[in-house]
């Protein structure tokens, strides 16, 4: 027996924070239309103590990410483009209605995205051989430079590419072991709060990614002056709020990439892994190989 009444089943967006799927503590939402002005869902509206709950997650979970093989990660990024590649057509959709691009342009944007994490997977296992080596130096020793993670970033989504922008600032992050707190696009979030739906499924840490939704105005001095924030990435902001994000991440000495032009469907280059490096230097002697007093 059919039932043509059947009411419909609106999803429940929710912020992705270590792991898990919280509302907002504030209880706070907020409206997210299509480019038509068209309700589409309401979104959590995070809170300062939501974008610090990220933060002792991202903490929490950078050592073990930093620490694991450079191998596993790129296994883990890779798995999260198998993971998308199931759920392509829901993200085509999201896609769609965040930006207002037809089926076809959303599904160029989407297999982008798609590839992008698969891009940043190959270079996990490669970067150090890119950036780090040994050095020439003058005296007997070991001179040798390898790539560390800086620790927790702060990311300021693109604001008006909702998916394949999202993807292009947080591969990159994580995929040289660093942890990551990401204010999606303000008002296109609800692909950004999906894709933490495929990252809890993915093998990826819980507290590696963490997702919040609202205003980057309200949660980024907050995350700016944070003292257990390592680096800043202010692509979402606009001109004026990266100023004031800038001046106060200075104080405290965090890395800032500020926002630039971009055209996130070109392919990307390094720059985006190596602003969230820091460089060791090891100097070690050599030993003697015997009374010729060689050495190697």
């Amino acid at each position: 027996m059919s039932d043509t009444t059947r009411l419909s089943v609106f999803k429940t967006y929710k912020l992705y924070v270590g792991g898990k799927f919280p509302r907002s503590e504030s209880g706070r939402v907020y409206e997210v239309s299509d480019s038509k002005g068209n309700w589409l869902a309401n979104a959590p509206l995070s809170s300062r103590k939501d974008a610090r709950d990220a933060v002792v997650a991202a903490r929490k979970a950078q050592g073990g990410w930093a620490g694991a093989t450079a191998y596993l990660r790129g296994q883990i990024l890779y798995r999260v483009a198998e993971m998308l590649e199931g759920r392509r057509d829901q993200f085509v959709r999201e896609v769609a209605e965040a930006e207002g691009l037809s089926k076809s342009k959303a599904a160029a944007q989407v297999d982008a995205a798609i590839d992008r994490w698969v891009w940043y997977a190959g270079w996990t296992d490669k970067i150090a051989q890119v950036v780090g080596g040994a050095n020439p130096v003058a005296g007997p020793y070991f001179n040798l430079s390898t790539p560390e993670p800086t620790g927790v970033v702060t990311v300021l989504a693109p604001q008006e590419s909702s998916f394949l922008g999202l993807v292009s600032v947080i591969a990159p992050v994580i995929a040289t072991g660093n942890t990551a707190v990401v204010v999606a696009s303000e008002k296109a979030p609800l692909p950004a709060l999906s894709l933490g739906e495929v990252l809890a499924t993915s093998d990826l840490p819980g507290g590696v990614v963490n997702i919040l939704s609202g205003k980057a105005s309200e949660m980024g001095p907050h995350l700016a002056a944070h003292r257990d924030v390592n680096a800043i990435d202010l692509t979402g902001a606009d001109a004026d709020l990266a100023r004031d994000l800038e001046i106060a991440a200075a104080d405290n000495l965090k890395r800032v990439l500020r926002p630039r032009t971009e055209d996130f469907a070109e392919s990307p280059g390094t720059d985006r892994m190596t602003a969230f490096l820091e460089t060791k230097t090891v100097w070690h002697p050599t030993g003697s190989l015997g009374a010729s007093g060689s050495s190697y």
